[in-house]
């Protein structure tokens, strides 16, 4: 009979593997990235991915010995980073960059896997056993959500940068 806890247990463990996969994914992704932009990107998102591998083995722990999710809380930054990384870099960018097929493939990847991601916590979320513990999956989706848009934009940044350009200009002068 599996209890609440090895279905918690399990739950971390496919989560930590993920995190895993997603960080080795946006390394080798930066490293064969041919733009600046593109290469901070996805340093960031891989850092982000360690950054939850390492608060899912101290819960993973935590419940192993204590058997009870932890109290304390995690706090995204809501995509801010990621966001000011690519407001940043993009100072620095003309519309003429050309990207590379592969390049957008890697990103389309990425998106499917923060996609996969969000999916999964928000399924965890609304499986938890602990109001903690549901925060916790809750806060992660809206972090995964915020990645996926932020490649989203990215994608469409390396797909037509003029156009691009030109639709961000014409946000901020209409107020939308």
């Amino acid at each position: 009979m599996t209890t609440e806890q090895d279905k918690t247990l399990g739950a971390l463990k496919a989560a930590i593997q993920m995190e895993i996969d997603g960080k080795e994914f946006y390394l080798k992704a930066s490293q064969a990235s041919n733009n600046e932009l593109g290469k901070k990107l996805l340093v960031k998102l891989a850092a982000e991915e360690d950054e939850h591998r390492q608060v899912f083995e101290e819960i993973y722990k935590n419940i192993s010995v204590e058997r009870g999710w932890p109290g304390q809380e995690f706090h995204s930054d809501g995509g801010r980073g990621l966001r000011t990384i690519f407001a940043r870099a993009l100072e620095e960018m003309d519309s003429g960059i050309k990207a590379m097929p592969a390049e957008l493939d890697a990103v389309q990847t990425a998106m499917a896997m923060e996609n996969e991601t969000y999916d999964f916590y928000k399924r965890q979320g609304g499986l938890a056993s602990y109001d903690a513990e549901r925060q916790f999956y809750e806060a992660l989706a809206v972090q995964e959500g915020e990645h996926h848009r932020v490649l989203l934009d990215y994608y469409e940044f390396l797909k037509d940068p003029a156009a691009w350009f030109v639709q961000k200009e014409h946000t901020s002068f209409d107020g939308g």
